[in-house]
């Protein structure tokens, strides 16, 4: 029988009034949600600040060029104020009220270590820069480090001081948030078990404003030079203050954020700011041409104007950049469901970001590679990055 238009409209009504004519599937527009827990204001607030500058730029440009497969991102960013218990209650909203497709942070060790397991029974995808070993872990299948962990931060400054500094005799400092309580020790075991006799090691409360009495312990104890751990920048300050006051002038090594233009702003003289070395990485170390390797370079000259770089490090920038990046290309050649990004993400053997190439297996989720730590000049930085350390 020949199909007329009063022989459809009987066949459909006998399918119970459907219409069942095809129609165009309709592609998801709705936004990426990317969840950013970090501590904006306090003490330990320096790394997020920058990291957020990378994050802004990089979602500003990927939704002004149409989104990931014309999907926008959208940031859903909350201020933990480097606080555990803030942290955990802002990462629960965001998953159970937000319902956002990946986190990005907290990158603050202490936070993490309160929101990672959360995270995981959520099975939400987790990028962060925390520097905590146990963090990555089968039993933590979600999270992803993109930055150095303790162990690889500890070894560099320790080698800077046997084999350059040639000093025999080290005092291990940190803050006494939970970071800097984790790397106090992880360092310290690192610089007994390879040669140096370990003179002291502390906590110290970023926030306490008299620094001289402990500059004074670390001095009588005959440290030869003392490693500092924290992402304090008023905290570094105010040591470098005190060691000038009490006419030290021990090498103070360690940690980048001693080479952050926030604490030269808050010396009593730039005199202070000598002899201080940082650990670094390739990607944001000057070479003899006084440029940064080509990729890292070129962003550098995109965002000039546009992202601040006077007061902070460029490998903040970078993995704040990276991480959205990594998100975006993991949605755009997988899909935005957990199982799709996290497999997408165990593929990259190479992954060029900024800040580095990274690695990701099934079984390995430490994507930062082992030989792209230096040893910078905290005093050298231009645009957040350094100059070689001597020798």
């Amino acid at each position: 029988m020949p199909i007329t238009r009063r022989t459809f409209t009987k066949g459909a009504l006998a399918l119970g009034g459907a219409s069942i004519l095809a129609r165009p599937s309709l592609a998801d527009s709705s936004p990426i949600l990317i969840g950013y827990p970090a501590a904006l204001t306090g003490p330990s607030s320096a790394p997020s600040i920058g990291n957020k500058r990378g994050v802004d730029y990089i979602v500003s440009k990927i939704n002004a060029a149409g989104g990931i497969n014309g999907r926008q991102i959208e940031m859903v960013v909350r201020d933990t104020q480097g606080d555990p218990t803030k942290a955990v209650n802002a990462v629960q909203e965001m998953i159970s009220n937000r319902k956002v497709h990946a986190i990005w942070g907290p990158n603050n060790s202490g936070e993490g270590l309160a929101t990672t397991p959360i995270i995981a029974r959520r099975n939400i995808p987790n990028v962060h820069i925390c520097g905590v070993t146990s963090l990555i872990d089968k039993k933590y299948p979600q999270a992803y480090r993109i930055a150095p962990n303790n162990l690889q931060c500890a070894e560099a400054p320790r080698r800077y001081c046997r084999d350059v500094l040639k000093v025999q005799t080290v005092a291990v400092v940190g803050d006494s948030t939970g970071y800097g309580t984790m790397m106090v020790t992880d360092s310290s075991n690192d610089v007994e078990a390879n040669g140096l006799k370990l003179a002291q090691k502390a906590q110290i409360d970023a926030n306490q404003p008299d620094l001289t009495p402990d500059l004074l312990r670390l001095r009588d104890s005959g440290a030869q030079a003392v490693i500092v751990w924290t992402v304090s920048t008023g905290l570094v300050a105010r040591l470098l203050n005190a060691r000038a006051a009490i006419g030290w002038d021990v090498p103070f090594v360690g940690h980048s954020t001693m080479g952050s233009g926030e604490v030269g702003k808050l010396l009593d003289k730039p005199a202070n700011w000598d002899k201080v070395y940082i650990y670094g990485t390739r990607s944001t170390t000057y070479g003899g041409d006084d440029k940064l390797p080509d990729r890292v370079q070129n962003f550098v000259d995109e965002i000039k104007g546009k992202i601040e770089l006077s007061d902070t490090t460029l490998w903040w920038v970078l993995t704040g950049a990276d991480a959205i990046n990594l998100i975006a290309d993991a949605v755009r050649g997988s899909g935005s469901s957990p199982a799709e990004i996290e497999g997408w993400w165990n593929q990259q053997a190479q992954y060029p970001g900024l800040y580095a190439n990274y690695r990701f297996t099934p079984d390995d989720h430490n994507g930062f590679p082992d030989n792209e730590l230096v040893m910078s000049k905290a005093n050298s930085g231009k645009d957040g990055a350094f100059a070689l350390a001597p020798n």
